[in-house]
């Protein structure tokens, strides 16, 4: 987060550890320590736990893409190939986070050939499917249009440009409501296991975005939902415990043995994505 300068998440986040329980001091003090730190370094990017001092989150926002959009004009005046230097280290650098801030970059620069060169490179490119989505918000962030023509895995996929979500909150309700499902589960009892399953899914909707099997979960019925949920209750509960307790983990979604075939065959689809992350490469 800080490498790619999310440095309001990255408070967020210092300030969901800090309540957890469990942990030994001096986790907790090296956290305080980093949020007192970003407070003072960043306040613009402070978001209050305060209601009467809490900035609209719209307003917040903006402040944030003001200062984006500066510093990347900044950067353009000081050297007219900024866009290409972006431009390069998207398409053919090692992915990385810096791969991820070079698009957020891109978008607050001007120019037409920067669409046409990202709309090429993802037609034309084998691109990770997760870095495919954030070529395409950037270009929705840019204000292209169009249909963009993508290759994932075996299938091609049309995609909308104007209708690519910006936020969790742009995608369709059924993929708020898979998390509903596991937040009744965990939100209480297991916080640290509800907010790695958030930021899974929220990547994972990302990377089928568009696909046959995106819009087979966008169609499902609830209890196509529940089979999500619980794989992915199950999926991060294995990474976090290292134990495999599928029945109780079924019985809680309401998982029957009807049933079981699409459970597991969620649960693969799942960690065949986390073995292919952008972030294991």
């Amino acid at each position: 987060m800080l490498e790619s300068e999310r440095y309001g998440e990255a408070m967020e986040l210092l300030r969901f550890l800090l309540q957890c329980q469990g942990q030994e001091e001096r986790n907790y003090e090296e956290w305080r320590s980093l949020l007192e730190w970003l407070e003072a370094a960043f306040p613009y990017a402070v978001r209050s736990s305060d209601p009467q001092g809490e900035t609209p989150e719209e307003e917040q926002e903006l402040d944030e893409q003001d200062m984006a959009r500066y510093l990347a004009k900044t950067k353009l005046e000081e050297d007219s190939a900024y866009p290409d230097k972006l431009l390069n280290r998207v398409m053919n650098e090692p992915l990385s986070e810096a791969t991820i801030l070079a698009l957020e970059q891109l978008s607050y620069l001007d120019g037409p050939q920067v669409d046409q060169k990202l709309t090429d490179w993802l037609e034309q490119a084998r691109v990770h499917p997760l870095l495919q989505f954030r070529a395409l918000q950037t270009l929705r962030r840019r204000g292209a249009q169009g249909t963009v023509r993508l290759r994932r895995g075996q299938e091609t996929s049309l995609i909308e440009i104007e209708d690519v979500p910006l936020t969790n909150d742009d995608f369709p309700v059924q993929a708020s409501q898979v998390m509903e499902r596991l937040a009744e589960q965990t939100e209480v009892h297991e916080p640290t296991l509800y907010y790695f399953a958030q930021e899974l899914w929220g990547q994972f909707m990302m990377s089928i975005y568009g696909t046959s099997e995106y819009r087979k979960l966008m169609d499902g019925e609830d209890a196509q939902l529940d089979i999500w949920a619980g794989a992915l209750h199950q999926m991060v509960s294995e990474t976090l415990n290292g134990t495999r307790q599928e029945e109780e983990t079924r019985t809680m979604y309401g998982i029957t043995d009807g049933m079981r075939f699409q459970f597991e065959a969620a649960y693969r689809y799942l960690k065949g994505f986390v073995k292919s992350s952008l972030l294991d490469n």
